[in-house]
């Protein structure tokens, strides 16, 4: 039997741009163009190195977000993926960590699967619990923050990095994991892949495919929100310090006095 294997993905603003929140006080992804999350580009790297040594195996790539979403999809497709499903849905607006990894699962007991591939963290919340939460609503084990990782014989194996000492853990399947970004570059698209993700399928879900109430998802049903935000200001000129002999010394005073020593 093939391994399924889905990787979780997200479309988010670019980091480069200029970002900003909407009147809604949630991120405004109109005004600002978006990409496949960099972090979910090592779970498609690691499911794609999966995939490779696998006798028969199937790579799934999901997302919930709007119609633009379809770019991360694309491209996770036109780096070796095999088919897509995107979530998309009107009243999933303001949907935050909880309700998405709802909705998550939801799509993933549709499609199927044996293990689910992450990134440790989207790049516009980088909350870093969507994994979690997915494993625990889907009742499997989860391995997470994982440096490397491995299937065989019916298990996920995976080495955690940490501060003083490294882990080995492993899991049976179906589990969810997710990797961080010392997992190993993520290859670039060739024109080929390009070209044929052109003709892969992408599966279009809404809530009541996957039976969500409204009222279970959406801004006005999150546990979180953002009740303030100011914008950051105006980079100013910076202080020049011309050194006459006594450069260092006035560097130093500079330094005490934002407080930096």
């Amino acid at each position: 039997m093939s391994l399924r294997i889905v990787v979780c993905v997200k479309y988010v603003p670019d980091a480069t741009g200029d970002r900003h929140f909407a009147e809604d006080l949630t991120v405004d992804r109109d005004d600002v163009d978006g990409l496949l999350s960099e972090l979910d580009e090592y779970a498609v790297e690691q499911a794609l190195q999966i995939k490779d040594e696998a006798d028969d195996a199937e790579i799934t790539v999901l997302t919930v977000g709007p119609e633009d979403a379809k770019d991360a999809l694309r491209k996770a497709l036109s780096m070796g993926a095999d088919k897509a499903v995107h979530v998309e849905d009107d009243d999933l607006h303001g949907t935050d960590a909880l309700g998405t990894s709802l909705v998550l699962a939801k799509a993933l007991e549709h499609v199927g699967y044996d293990l689910v591939v992450s990134g440790m963290a989207s790049t516009d919340g980088g909350m870093g619990v969507v994994p979690a939460m997915l494993a625990e609503r889907l009742g499997v084990p989860q391995v997470t923050l994982l440096s490397e990782v491995k299937v065989e014989d019916g298990k996920v194996t995976g080495r955690r990095d940490g501060d003083a000492a490294s882990e080995q853990l492993e899991a049976a399947l179906p589990a969810v994991v997710s990797v961080t970004d010392q997992s190993g570059e993520a290859r670039y698209p060739s024109f080929k892949g390009i070209m044929a993700a052109k003709k892969k399928p992408v599966e279009s879900l809404d809530l009541s495919d996957l039976g969500i109430e409204a009222d279970e998802v959406g801004l006005e049903n999150a546990w979180t929100k953002v009740d303030e935000a100011t914008e950051r200001p105006a980079r100013t000129a910076g202080t020049i310090v011309k050194d006459e002999g006594e450069g260092g010394k006035q560097l130093a005073e500079f330094l005490a006095g934002q407080k930096f020593i």
